[in-house]
């Protein structure tokens, strides 16, 4: 079912499937033809396909930044959740889609590069088959632990792995979560059980009740259980300490400096190969502008992320750089692919 939605009535962010926003939007930037298109579109409604569920921080970004377009354009843009397979389903379907503007796809890291390794038959080619056009922090994924534990480093938690046994959560087989808790692992020689989940909420109920000694997640998922202090972060994995835990060293700055504990994942915003690049261009910047927005900054805030849009070329240096370590992370946890 598809609701219409004014812009200014986009304070709380739907959770339907389907929502039309009124105005547009559209996505470019892996291989780009030259020829301009830019007066003609839009001329009509935007689809843009989120490859996860209502309610995430995918979701809440397609939402939020396809307002901030569909005001800018001049057009509709509709929002639609397609999830399954790590975002494969949306991204098979965006692969397929005319490269004119008017498909488009909000998703992750993992479907644009760590899938490869995780599944056996994929359907698409990332590298070929999509347009790069911003790139959107998923922000940091501290290291928590139950407060009851008594633990304030990375140390201290070794230490107790090698008393007794220790589980930690993550939210899904092969994600950051899972290649950071394996890294811990490699440095210390200990052997926390990873145990994973289907998203962040299951997971931070079973630390919660006791089940879990910790896991590894996002600022939003776990702040009302720190606020409630039944759990607290110990690290964070990043250059600089995170503005919502200033107190809270980095691994780095607790000795541990792999590469794997520093490395983000990212939410992309992308379109299918050939869109062109004058709507790349001008989809790019509007993503820029919308980050900078109130809206999209209260968001932002709520989330516990640091960094708003960067646009198509920040990305694609991004992309280069960043996704074979991405991928060999997750080669490195030796995981059998799914079908």
């Amino acid at each position: 079912m598809t609701q219409t939605l004014k812009v200014h009535e986009m304070r709380n962010l739907p959770t339907r499937r389907t929502v039309m926003l009124t105005g547009g939007a559209a996505l470019g930037l892996l291989s780009l033809p030259g020829r301009s298109h830019a007066q003609a579109w839009p001329a009509k409604t935007i689809k843009i396909i989120c490859g996860f569920p209502a309610g995430g921080l995918t979701d809440s970004f397609a939402r939020l930044y396809g307002a901030h377009l569909a005001e800018k354009l001049g057009q509709s843009v509709i929002v639609e959740n397609r999830p399954g397979a790590g975002g494969a389903i949306a991204a098979r379907t965006v692969k397929d889609a005319a490269p004119d503007g008017y498909t488009l796809m909000f998703t992750i890291a993992a479907t644009m590069l760590q899938n490869r390794v995780l599944y056996r038959n994929l359907g698409y080619d990332a590298d070929k088959d999509f347009t790069l056009i911003s790139h959107m922090s998923s922000g940091h994924l501290p290291l928590f632990v139950r407060q009851e534990l008594g633990i304030n480093t990375v140390a201290e938690l070794a230490a107790l792995a090698k008393k007794s046994p220790v589980s930690f959560g993550t939210f899904g087989q092969g994600t950051q979560s899972h290649v950071m808790i394996g890294e811990i692992n490699r440095h210390f020689g200990i052997d926390i059980k990873a145990v994973h989940y289907r998203g962040e909420a299951p997971m931070f109920q079973d630390i919660a009740s006791g089940a879990l000694q910790g896991g590894i997640g996002t600022y939003s998922a776990a702040g009302s259980l720190v606020d409630a202090k039944l759990i607290k972060p110990i690290a964070v994995p990043t250059l600089k300490r995170m503005s919502k835990f200033p107190d809270v060293p980095t691994y780095a700055e607790q000795g541990l400096m792999s590469q794997a504990l520093v490395t983000q994942g990212f939410t992309a915003f992308v379109g299918p190969a050939g869109l062109p690049v004058d709507i790349v261009e001008r989809l790019s910047a509007l993503m820029v502008e919308g980050g900078k927005t109130p809206r999209v900054r209260q968001v932002l805030e709520n989330f516990g992320i640091d960094n708003s849009a960067l646009d198509h070329k920040e990305f694609q240096r991004i992309y280069r750089q960043d996704g074979p370590l991405l991928i060999q992370q997750v080669r490195d946890l030796n995981l059998a692919p799914l079908e």
